[in-house]
């Protein structure tokens, strides 16, 4: 007899371990905790996996490694719109003149509102609007299909229209413009402006007056905010600072909470004067290239630039240019008998 123990049918067999080759050798380093091969891989033409599991990746205990991969580093932080995209926006409105070109000759060949010719056209209230809307038209779906490809954002948010925020300060902007209003009034009254000026004459014109109240409060704020306080004054202000943090040595500004520029005051006063000439400038012909209007003009504009940048809205400040234009025009209307009498002004 012997006195080994005989296997019970109702307890589970252990798995027999595998004697050493030879006595002394050095036996296998047993696999770490949780390792397991993956015994349920076939592989075509054997009935095994191969010799060597862990070389395919069959060892499921542990998660495998990822492949090596490189990962460019981010582009550094940029400041926009920066003076690069005033350019690029001045080379769009070129193209959108042309085009604007023609379309206005093509409207003159057929005739249109009954003008035959490029020196009536000049003068005639349907063209001169009617070209400067399809200037602003033509450049801004341009720029709206350009700058996002550059900004990585939708032009509005990279001019940062915050519409939001000119609904919330509706009552205060409109107080803006009121201040405005009040300017005008009292730059009328101290600076005498010079009589039978082209915009004067343009008015005078049988339903331009109505035609310009409309083009007024509507497509100028837009337009000319988007120009004025959307790329130039941004730009100007960054690049201020950008001069500065060279010849100072200093690092960049960091960014705003939704990557807008943070800029110094010093550079939205800068940013603020140099805009609001140019601003008055664009009107200056229509005045006659009165001091008193020009004056005005660039006062305004500063009152505009201070609403852009403290709110951090362009919305707002196209908000308070509307509301300027339409007391303007309001004041004129009822000055004028509804448009009929310019005599009275």
């Amino acid at each position: 007899m012997t006195n080994l123990p005989e296997n019970e049918p109702d307890q589970p067999q252990s798995w027999p371990q595998e004697p050493s080759a030879t006595p002394g050798a050095p036996t296998s380093t047993p696999s770490p905790s949780g390792w397991q091969a993956n015994s349920t891989v076939e592989f075509p033409g054997t009935s095994s996996p191969p010799a060597d599991p862990a070389s395919q990746g069959y060892f499921t205990g542990y998660p495998q490694a990822p492949p090596f991969s490189y990962a460019p580093l981010p582009p550094p932080p940029s400041r926009i719109p920066h003076f690069g995209n005033v350019l690029l926006l001045a080379v769009l409105a070129g193209f959108g003149l042309i085009a604007t070109g023609v379309v206005m000759a093509i409207a003159i060949h057929q005739h249109l509102f009954g003008i035959a010719n490029t020196q009536k056209a000049m003068s005639d209230i349907h063209y001169i609007l009617g070209s400067e809307a399809l200037l602003y038209l033509f450049t801004f779906a341009a720029a709206l299909g350009i700058f996002p490809l550059l900004w990585h954002k939708n032009l509005f948010a990279g001019m940062q229209w915050n519409g939001g925020t000119a609904l919330r300060l509706r009552w205060r902007l409109i107080s803006a413009a009121v201040v405005c209003f009040l300017l005008a009034v009292l730059s009328g009254v101290f600076m005498q402006s010079p009589t039978n000026t082209p915009i004067e004459k343009i008015f005078r014109a049988p339903g331009a007056a109505w035609v310009l109240f409309a083009f007024g409060v509507t497509f100028a704020p837009f337009f000319e905010e988007t120009f004025f306080r959307g790329f130039l004054l941004p730009s100007l202000c960054t690049a201020y600072d950008w001069f500065g943090e060279k010849v100072q040595g200093k690092p960049m500004r960091p960014l705003g909470e939704h990557g807008h520029p943070q800029w110094s005051f010093a550079a939205m006063v800068f940013g603020s004067i140099v805009t609001s000439i140019p601003f008055a400038g664009m009107h200056a012909e229509q005045t006659g290239y009165a001091l008193g209007p020009f004056l005005l003009l660039v006062g305004v504009s500063l009152v505009l630039c201070s609403v852009r940048l403290f709110t951090r809205s362009l919305a707002s400040s196209v908000l308070v240019h509307a509301c300027y234009n339409f007391l303007l025009f309001s004041l004129m209307l009822v000055g004028t008998g509804g448009f009929k009498h310019f005599g009275k002004i």
